[in-house]
């Protein structure tokens, strides 16, 4: 089946066969590809190409730039089976999750395209007859991309898409636990190439390797903007090295969301946000619902329900008609027992959490999604584990729900279910959510393309996707341009 997918994408086989390093599905442990690492000599090389092509694709039209992006999401529409079952393989999403990743793709092309007639400037009085002053922006420089295994290819897009109508190249370092789809993706970048025509080579490369590599690409001076999600360790680590060589810096890091819900809410519709937050992607989204505040007076309403709907969902192979799948590997699954074991110690009671289905699948990890209940919010409820644990807290006051979501390191997405306004309109003010992602009546995860997506505190503070974020990839100049026959200085300063 991987054969199938990866040669309608355009992926030769030797690519992915009989290289030095294997590539295991989550979904039984199997080998579905052996690739050969690329070594820190290559990142230089490919650093030095990309700058060849960057001085080259600056000077393209940005409308023209976008043609190729167009080109693109043509390329994805054609092969958004082939590619979302490669992910489903690759990083254990059930279908439609794999499928819905792909279509993020191709949605992030679209918005991409429309940016490319839209990368306004400013024109600003100037305080100086004879003058005028402006502000535009102008291509950044070798965009380098560090994605995480759970969205494998959705990151890649939202940067790429932006960063080539920008102007910019792109070296992409993909998760070494989904390093197939990446090699799917750069084959079909090459497809859009090819239709468009004249771009320079080595627009788009491919960095296949573990953190060494990753680290090369993170301290090379030539690259102009680091964008990497991960865990909030390994933000950590990358933001000092970038700002030491004064680059710029993208995170997309940790998250331990939120939902408030409050005794107005409509509890059926609440029920759906909290299944599909807390248990989907198996609790591997950077926007899974970690954490639930029900206020006290409802409580003993919703809990059953949440723990029916627990019993409901299916648990197995991805591809199978199941809603949850597997977890991405025995690390994965290790943490989430010994935060399940704090938890306990901390006095919480514990719903699910088990493996299941190991005598079917010894060499993979499915999981039931867990329930803890806390009398209060505690360090471990305050502490992010990838996995899908969902802990319960009550609450009295709406002020005091505020003030524990916001009590974590992280700010990335957070929600409220309730059909007051006044407790909608405080949860989405200054003294509400602090949060980049602030939902009223809908789950923690599953954003929009049109949206900038990210977070404060610890999630990294970037923004990737809608919005304007585009500026991100670009530099920002002021001009100022005299049209007179004098020269007067600014601030009314005589000089000479």
């Amino acid at each position: 089946m991987i054969k199938q997918y990866m040669a309608a994408m355009g992926v030769e086989e030797a690519q992915y066969q009989n290289g030095d390093f294997d590539v295991n599905s989550p979904i039984d442990g199997s080998v579905i590809g052996s690739i050969t690492l690329d070594s820190v000599d290559e990142v230089d090389t490919k650093i030095a190409n990309a700058k060849k092509a960057f001085k080259e694709w600056r000077v393209v039209p940005a409308p023209r730039r976008g043609e190729l992006v167009r080109l693109l999401g043509e390329v994805l529409r054609e092969h958004k089976e082939d590619l979302g079952m490669l992910v489903s393989f690759e990083a254990g999403k059930i279908k439609e999750e794999g499928l819905g990743e792909v279509q993020e793709m191709i949605d992030i092309c679209d918005f991409a395209v429309g940016v490319s007639r839209q990368l306004y400037g400013l024109t600003i009085a100037s305080e100086r007859p004879g003058h005028h002053m402006r502000e535009t922006w102008h291509p950044l420089g070798v965009i380098g991309v560090i994605s995480a295994f759970n969205f494998p290819v959705a990151v890649w897009s939202w940067n790429t898409a932006l960063a080539i109508v920008c102007g910019n190249p792109v070296i992409w370092k993909p998760s070494e636990k989904a390093p197939l789809v990446a090699l799917a993706c750069q084959a079909m970048f090459e497809k859009a190439l090819a239709k468009f025509g004249d771009a320079p080579e080595h627009l788009s490369q491919v960095l296949l390797g573990k953190t060494d590599v990753g680290n090369a690409l993170v301290e090379h001076k030539d690259v102009a903007l680091v964008s990497a999600t991960g865990s909030t360790r390994m933000g950590r680590a990358v933001g000092p090295i970038v700002a030491n060589r004064f680059g710029k810096c993208l995170l997309e890091l940790g998250g331990n969301n939120a939902m408030i819900l409050a005794p107005s809410a409509d509890l059926d519709l609440a029920l759906r946000g909290i299944l599909f937050s807390a248990v989907g992607t198996a609790g591997q989204r950077c926007t899974t619902l970690r954490r639930l505040f029900v206020h006290e007076s409802i409580k003993d309403d919703i809990l059953p329900r949440i723990k029916s709907a627990y019993e409901t969902v299916s648990i197995g192979h991805p591809l199978e008609g199941n809603l949850v799948g597997p977890l991405i590997d025995e690390d994965s699954f290790n943490n989430m027992q010994a935060a399940l074991k704090k938890a306990r110690e901390a006095g919480g009671t514990v719903t699910g959490g088990e493996r299941v289905l190991a005598d079917k699948y010894p060499n993979a990890y499915y999981v039931t999604p867990a329930i803890v209940e806390f009398d209060k919010q505690n360090d471990v409820a305050r502490s992010e584990t990838f996995a899908p644990i969902l802990y319960v807290m009550t609450y009295q006051d709406f002020d005091e729900a505020i003030e524990m979501q916001n009590d974590v390191p992280q700010g990335l997405s957070s929600c409220v279910f309730t059909n007051d306004l006044r407790e909608a309109e405080t949860f989405l003010s200054n003294r509400g959510s602090d949060c980049g992602i602030a939902n009223v009546n809908i789950g923690t995860s599953g954003a929009e393309i049109g949206g900038a997506f990210g977070g404060e505190k610890e999630t990294g503070g970037g923004r990737e996707s809608g919005s304007d974020a585009w500026k991100v990839y670009m530099r920002r100049q002021t001009n100022t341009i005299n049209y007179s026959k004098e020269l007067p200085l600014a601030q009314g300063i005589s000089f000479g």
